[in-house]
């Protein structure tokens, strides 16, 4: 059978994708986000799908699911506030945080609003679909999997460490990493957005425990390498510590291939952007050095390299410029470029 491109002439491709899925957490994916709100312009809720990782267990999210038994509202309430058409009003208040030692002391509005939500409606992603629609935001927020999810690391040593603050801070290297339970579903529509998607985006953020996580849900392998899409990987800006540090980038694209399979990340996105010699000492100091793609580097990808940096004392993706060099990933391997290469 001969498969026929929906787009006959190379001048008749999308100059921009059409729908795009962005998966992680922290602070990396909202980065992601508020820049390709900006650049594409989003009107179509479809056009724009965040995947959200729900193993989150520190601060106000872990708190409140010791507390209440409820999904971790963090990683979501940022996500809502980036792609809002306001982050100066409602969005400012959902981002308010309690102050002090008390019962509030060190919870967010957002996340007090989204359990709320939850408890009312009785469906997180309820609670979730009211607050996009509240805030007005461009696109829309898929929570990976509604089910209650721990993350388990496998250490070098053989040692298991269970949930994502004490991985975070083990100090020791991950042989792998895995969900509990691991026959978690994908909450609806995540799959779907995968495979109807023009565009994947991964990261940046924490690879074990922003990035990985929202892989391990049961079906999102798959619809990552069944997905049309391009994938492109974004590189954090400099090294992590503790459980990941000493890998460059070569070396995440690695571990994640080895827990999600070969051959699903067509490109990576890698900062150049000089850092200012004051901050490059400091972070080195802390222990972390600014991540580069390897010349010799074995994967079958295409690099791209922009600077990505933000302004400020720290090292932050500018939300626009790491929109724009998606947009120049998503063309450069949909172009006659192929891959390998990094673009000028």
């Amino acid at each position: 059978m001969t498969l026929v491109s929906p787009f006959p002439h190379p001048s008749a491709r999308p100059k921009i994708p059409r729908r795009v899925v962005a998966l992680g957490g922290g602070t990396g994916l909202p980065a992601v986000l508020r820049g390709l709100r900006e650049t594409l312009r989003v009107e179509d809720r479809n056009a724009l799908t965040a995947i959200v990782t729900m193993a989150d267990d520190g601060g106000s999210s872990g708190r409140l699911r010791r507390s209440m038994g409820a999904p971790p509202p963090g990683d979501v309430r940022n996500c809502l506030v980036a792609l809002s058409e306001d982050e100066e009003l409602l969005a400012g208040l959902f981002q308010h945080r309690y102050e002090g030692g008390r019962e509030l002391g060190g919870h967010s509005v957002g996340n007090l609003i989204l359990v709320a939500l939850a408890e009312q409606t009785g469906s997180f992603l309820k609670a979730v679909e009211v607050s996009s629609n509240v805030l007005r935001i461009a696109g829309r927020i898929l929570p990976a999997t509604q089910d209650d999810v721990r993350l388990k690391a496998v250490l070098e040593d053989g040692t298991e460490v269970v949930g994502e603050t004490r991985i975070a801070e083990c100090g020791k290297r991950i042989r792998t990493i895995s969900l509990i339970p691991d026959t978690a579903c994908p909450t609806d529509g995540v799959v779907e957005a995968i495979l109807q998607a023009d565009l994947v985006v991964l990261g940046p953020g924490s690879l074990y425990t922003s990035v990985i996580p929202n892989l391990l849900v049961r079906g999102v392998a798959g619809g990552l390498q069944s997905t049309p899409a391009t994938v492109v990987l974004v590189a954090n800006l400099v090294s992590e510590r503790n459980e990941a540090a000493g890998l460059d980038m070569s070396d995440h694209l690695t571990v994640i291939e080895e827990h999600v399979g070969r051959g699903i990340v067509d490109a990576v996105l890698v900062n150049d952007g000089p850092i200012e010699s004051e901050v490059l000492a400091r972070y080195k100091a802390e222990g972390a050095s600014p991540l580069h793609w390897p010349q010799d580097g074995t994967h079958d990808v295409r690099v791209v390299r922009r600077n990505l940096l933000g302004p400020g004392p720290k090292l932050r993706h500018d939300p626009t410029a790491t929109a724009e060099g998606l947009l120049a990933a998503w063309d450069a391997v949909n172009s006659t470029c192929g891959r390998g290469q990094a673009e000028p």
